[in-house]
């Protein structure tokens, strides 16, 4: 089962006075979208008249392309990692000439239909998702074997190309109060274990019964005799953390709470006992051949973004709740 439908995090959209500027900005970019949209329209419709307009056999509009108002439809999943990385590529593209259609907020079990029937060029997947979700394969540890397995067997089976992968990894994972990580000198799940027995486990039930949870790591890790282990519901884990309620808790590993590190310790999982969830773009083949500069440029995306720059840009809009395209924009403008 992919993890990243396990997990969705409700983003409530703060209103107040620090935010007016941005969004008034975001308007007028809004407006020059539109007038941008209705321009085309006009261009078309024109084309359509004196009968010139380009068609692809399939009867899709022929709109790949640098030059002449070309159209990348890109897709992201209805989380806030999905849509801040989507934004991000669109903006990189944009930056580069192309007209970007955004379909946000695809739920995560349908994306992959999405763009095979045509209605998304390119989304964000994970590697993980990918090789246990899609392909249905056996799990693997090694990062870039899980990378050349799902890129053989999309471009294979699906026409679909994987570009590269960035170094941040959004799967599964372990956390412990700073705090206690320091009282007992715990960086590794490793070192976990072996304190399990002075340590309380913040549960979220599932996760003690999942073959991807706690049976598995123990297969790899040995037994964890918990101190005490209760089930939290996981939207209340940091605070139960927080308020030294209970120690350690399961967590995926770009969540925007872990970006507080006087807080909380993401534990590294220094046996691999979790197949990688590694970030990149993957992009129908027919557009890539048409348009082999978008593979440049969002390689260059991702050759930015690694697990802590994740968890951070996260954090700016579930912990700091700020607009996920605001996020986008500012990263954006930083490694331009």
């Amino acid at each position: 089962m992919d993890i990243h439908n396990k997990y969705k995090i409700e983003v409530k959209k703060s209103v107040n006075s620090k935010k007016q500027d941005t969004r008034r900005k975001r308007k007028k970019k809004m407006k020059k979208r539109l007038l941008a949209v209705l321009l085309s329209a006009v261009c078309v419709i024109s084309l359509a008249a004196c009968g010139s307009k380009s068609e692809t056999d399939s009867g899709r509009e022929n709109t790949a392309g640098t030059s002449g108002g070309s159209v990348v439809r890109v897709g992201s999943k209805d989380f806030t990692e999905g849509n801040v990385v989507a934004e991000i590529y669109a903006l990189a593209l944009e930056d580069h000439g192309y007209e970007v259609e955004r379909v946000m907020n695809v739920a995560g079990s349908v994306i992959h239909t999405s763009i095979m029937n045509d209605k998304i060029d390119l989304y964000p997947e994970y590697t993980g998702t990918g090789l246990l979700s899609i392909l249905q394969m056996d799990a693997v540890t090694d990062p870039e074997e899980a990378y050349n397995t799902v890129k053989k067997e999309y471009e294979k089976q699906f026409s679909l190309t994987w570009l590269d992968y960035a170094q941040a990894n959004d799967g599964q994972g372990l956390f412990i109060s700073t705090k206690k990580a320091k009282e007992l000198g715990i960086k590794t799940i490793s070192d976990l274990q072996a304190h399990a027995g002075e340590l309380r486990f913040a549960s979220q039930g599932e996760f003690d019964q999942r073959e991807d949870g706690l049976p598995g790591l123990e297969k790899v890790y040995g037994a964890f005799d918990w101190k005490s282990s209760a089930v939290y519901d996981n939207g209340l884990k940091y605070q139960v953390i927080e308020n030294d309620e209970a120690d350690a808790a399961p967590a995926y590993t770009t969540e925007g709470q872990l970006a507080e590190t006087e807080k909380f310790t993401l534990l590294e999982d220094d046996r691999h006992a979790w197949p990688p969830y590694n970030l990149a773009p993957v992009v129908r083949g027919d557009v890539l051949e048409a348009n082999p500069e978008i593979a440049d440029i969002l390689n260059a995306v991702s050759a930015t973004l690694d697990t802590a720059t994740l968890t951070k840009l996260n954090a700016k809009v579930d912990v700091e709740k700020e607009e996920y395209e605001d996020v986008a924009a500012e990263y954006y403008e930083s490694i331009k």
